[in-house]
């Protein structure tokens, strides 16, 4: 009797570790507990849920669940999954390490993949079909209750794959489409970013907290800032505005990591109107001695009071061993002197004045970066974004009201370059 006891107690504890362990196992199954929540289907009334978001996020598994929750719960589901190729579908969104096949948690509700076919099955008899944006007519003639597209900016034929898949989602009560991509600024992407049945979600590469550390700091170290970064990172649409003075590949091409001998440097400050204005522009350029110009630093301020702003460019020149603080004085005139001065009594203070437009200032500062006079130490995105908004012709299409940093670029780089050549030339006329 004692050894039958002994026999059953022992049976029963192995059943508690086990169920245990499957709790846990389902636990950690649960997509709902661990995901982030813009990773979950978003409320409302949407046809698609767009998700632009930086390579790493998690685009993929959030696909793969969502498809999987989907066929799990409705036996009459018919998905169509749509990627760049046949092969990205398989390998990606099927067989990857965040794929469908994946994403579930128990054997016996494991699909069956029938690559001859193309399709996924489930047990209960949902069904996912293989298609792919290089083949527009292969999206003619199915329906569909759901659509999971991945990375649509990558699609050989976007905008004729996405109107005849369109035309497809007719099963159901309420068919809807989740696009997962990088962003990259083709027009259909702009034009769903702007429809009211569209749910806009975004996400970053450091949003994800699996990822190693290790990873994120050498991608930032490497990325950080540039169009690549900003736009496979931080999942930001990055386009060029028509007539700009300055595009984003001509800013990707001066961008360099070592600071080279310099001959001097200066400031240059481009003030806000009022006491208490939108933004003091704050850039530090150098004139290094292979003759060509660098940027330095942004050290731009936002809604500050005079004394603080005048303090940001103090800091700035003695960072940057600035020889010079070059001003523009249309806006408080002599104030601005007084306002530097205070904030560093021993800081040379040059005040210019604007005889012309901010565009027709920039216009050949921008041929300086044309003829490759100009590189920029690093990234600076919130100055290229200005400098990128600046329009041939006398338009501003960038962020803000005023391209306060990009104007204070162009009055330090015109008090380096073009200020130098034109002495020379009247030296040479004389």
């Amino acid at each position: 009797m004692k050894e039958r006891a002994e026999l059953l107690a022992t049976a029963e504890e192995r059943r508690r570790l086990e169920k245990r362990d499957q709790d846990w196992k389902t636990l950690l199954g649960t997509w709902e507990v661990w995901a982030d929540p813009r990773q979950l289907p978003p409320p409302g009334d949407w046809r698609t849920w767009l998700m632009l978001a930086g390579r790493g996020f998690g685009k993929t598994r959030t696909g793969a669940e969502w498809v999987r929750s989907l066929a799990e719960a409705d036996s009459g589901a018919r998905i169509a999954l749509v990627g760049a190729t046949m092969a990205e579908v398989r390998s990606v969104m099927i067989e990857g390490e965040s794929g469908i096949l994946a994403s579930v948690v128990r054997d016996d509700d494991l699909p069956t993949f029938e690559v001859s076919r193309g399709r996924l099955v489930w047990r209960n008899g949902a069904q996912a079909f293989v298609h792919s944006g290089e083949r527009p007519d292969g999206l003619r003639g199915p329906q569909f209750t759901a659509a999971w597209c991945d990375e649509i900016a990558k699609w050989s034929y976007p905008r004729e794959c996405w109107d005849n898949l369109a035309m497809c989602m007719r099963l159901g009560e309420a068919p809807r489409v989740l696009v997962t991509t990088t962003p990259r600024p083709i027009p259909l992407l702009r034009e769903m970013m702007k429809r009211d049945d569209v749910a806009l979600v975004r996400g970053r590469t450091t949003d994800n907290v699996q990822l190693p550390p290790a990873f994120i700091d050498a991608v930032k170290e490497h990325y950080g800032g540039t169009r690549l970064g900003r736009q496979e990172l931080d999942g930001e649409l990055i386009e060029d505005v028509a007539g700009a003075l300055w595009s984003r590949d001509l800013l990707e091409n001066v961008r360099v990591r070592a600071v080279p001998a310099l001959r001097r440097v200066v400031v240059a400050v481009d003030p806000p109107a009022g006491s208490k204005g939108d933004a003091c522009g704050i850039v530090a350029v150098a004139l290094g001695r292979d003759g060509k110009a660098y940027v330095l630093e942004d050290a731009s301020v936002a809604a500050t009071s005079p004394e603080r702003w005048a303090r940001a460019v103090a800091a700035c020149a003695v960072r940057n061993g600035a020889d010079r603080v070059v001003a523009e004085a249309n806006n408080g005139g002599e104030m601005v002197r007084s306002v530097l001065i205070a904030a560093d009594a021993a800081l040379p203070v040059k005040l210019v004045h604007a005889s012309r437009g901010k565009v027709a200032r920039a216009e050949p500062v921008a041929a300086l970066y044309e003829g490759g006079k100009v590189a920029h130490i690093g990234a600076f995105p919130a100055l290229e974004d200005e400098m990128c908004g600046l329009v041939s012709g006398g338009g501003y299409e960038g962020p803000g009201r005023s391209p306060d940093r990009a104007d204070a670029l162009v009055w330090g780089l015109t008090e380096l370059m073009l200020k130098r050549r034109a002495q020379v030339g009247i030296r040479l006329l004389g």
